[in-house]
């Protein structure tokens, strides 16, 4: 998503009886890493269920440019990398566009690697944080020649020529920093130590074993992880079959238990325990979900969700899961603003450092269309109206070329009395491009 293209406002009207199969696109977070891994293994790695959304392109056409094959051949996407520790300097800036994912991830799997790499973004990322990455970097012995102010993109790194392993303390339940360092350890010699004292998913490290790397992971009597990674290690192509993508699901499943009538199922959903937090939560709120189906694919395991119109009561999510569901607080927000009693989120500062500050575009989304809404810090706080009465109606919400948040309040208008309209639905194109399509033939309605 380049965010300079015009915008494209959309209004969301109340809808009838969701009812069909919603195909989900694969999951964003394996995509990413599918093509990174396929890049810098020896040999060839075979992708199937591909996203192929604008945020994971970037992705495919960043580990082009690190020296790596990469071409779709029918449904397959085909990378032939360069094996670990042969990565090769870029001839020109590596753009990411939306994608925080992409961008942390490559800046740690280049970071120890010694020539320069200049990071770009669109508007919206160019205002993230990235010191979060760049500290343990600096660890590896990882030299920042230049970048914007506050420790943002554009941001142009160079690796050491003998980088040292760390052992890294995560500051904060982030699956991002967590892979960087990883990433980093790589390249580096010796063992890379990360202690992760909040669980976040844990994709990498099975990706990691997947492609052959020495990887192990111990967890003591207080829930902390120590991840060891041996660096320097061989890593090998392999086959993939990415599953469809639990944080896209959200919407379809929050639209389908708001609008009443709806009975909608999704086949092949992640259900990795890192990524279950909303499902958790709607399940705590009285939602029908019915789990099926359960099965093994990839070292993942996935299941069909058959989910059904539900009246919903207001509930407290605990801080420790918002790790496991922290892209999903935006639907779930409007999930709230429809049940019964009030909802209240601990724990979500990470949401003012997404793709826009979620906490306040939401707050402020949700009072235009008359929800009763509050909010500190790290938390929020939804009073709900179980029948929609007198919700919608107000001005364009705000995006902020942020793709849940466009997502999240076109679901709000298909169970409010009156509808929602948001400003830009462009950037949905960076994580979801079937999202408009696939909810109109759920009966959804668009204008």
């Amino acid at each position: 998503m380049s965010g300079h293209g015009p915008k494209t406002s959309m209004v969301s009207s109340k809808s009838s009886a969701l009812t069909g199969t919603a195909v989900i696109p694969g999951d964003k977070s394996i995509s990413h890493r599918s093509l990174l891994f396929g890049g810098v293994a020896r040999g060839e790695t075979r992708i199937k269920g591909l996203l192929e959304g604008e945020d994971v392109i970037n992705s495919a056409k960043a580990t082009r440019a690190l020296g790596a094959l990469v071409e779709k051949i029918g449904d397959e996407w085909v990378v032939k990398g360069t094996g670990n520790g042969l990565l090769l300097e870029p001839d020109a800036p590596i753009d990411f566009g939306n994608s925080g994912t992409g961008c942390r991830l490559f800046m740690g799997l280049v970071g120890t690697y010694d020539f320069p790499v200049t990071f770009l973004g669109d508007a919206s990322l160019s205002k993230r944080p990235m010191g979060r990455i760049i500290d343990p970097l600096k660890l590896f012995g990882t030299q920042v020649i230049d970048q914007a102010d506050g420790c943002k993109l554009p941001i142009t790194t160079k690796g050491p020529r003998f980088a040292a392993p760390v052992e890294y303390r995560v500051p904060m339940p982030s699956a991002q920093v967590k892979s960087a360092v990883l990433l980093a350890g790589l390249n580096a010699p010796g063992i890379t130590t990360v202690i992760e004292p909040v669980m976040t998913r844990d994709h990498t490290e099975k990706m990691l074993t997947g492609f052959g790397a020495e990887l192990e992971v111990e967890t003591d009597k207080d829930g902390v992880r120590y991840i060891r990674l041996q660096g320097q290690g061989k890593l090998t192509g392999c086959n993939i079959q990415v599953p469809c993508d639990p944080s896209s699901a959200a919407f379809p499943i929050v639209a389908a238990l708001i609008v009443p009538g709806s009975d909608v199922l999704l086949e092949n959903i992640l259900m990795n325990p890192t990524r279950t937090g909303l499902i958790n939560t709607l399940l705590e709120m009285g939602a029908d979900i019915e789990i099926s189906n359960s099965r093994e694919s990839g070292g993942e395991t996935i299941a069909d969700l058959r989910v059904r119109s539900s009246e919903l009561k207001g509930v407290t999510v605990p801080g420790e899961r918002s790790a496991s569901m922290i892209d999903e607080y935006p639907v779930l927000a409007v999930a709230a603003s429809f049940a019964k009693g009030e909802t209240l989120m601990q724990d979500v500062g990470e949401l003012r450092v997404k793709e826009s500050d979620r906490l306040d575009a939401v707050a402020r989304g949700l009072e235009m269309n008359g929800v009763e809404v509050s909010e500190g810090p790290d938390w929020m706080k939804v009073s709900g109206r179980p029948d929609g009465k007198g919700l919608g109606g107000g001005r364009a919400v705000q995006t902020h070329l942020d793709h849940r948040i466009a997502m999240s309040f076109l679901v709000m208008g298909m169970a409010s009395e009156k509808p929602v309209t948001v400003d830009d639905t462009l950037p949905i194109a960076t994580s979801f491009p079937e999202f408009i399509g696939l909810m109109g033939e759920l009966g959804a309605h668009f204008d």
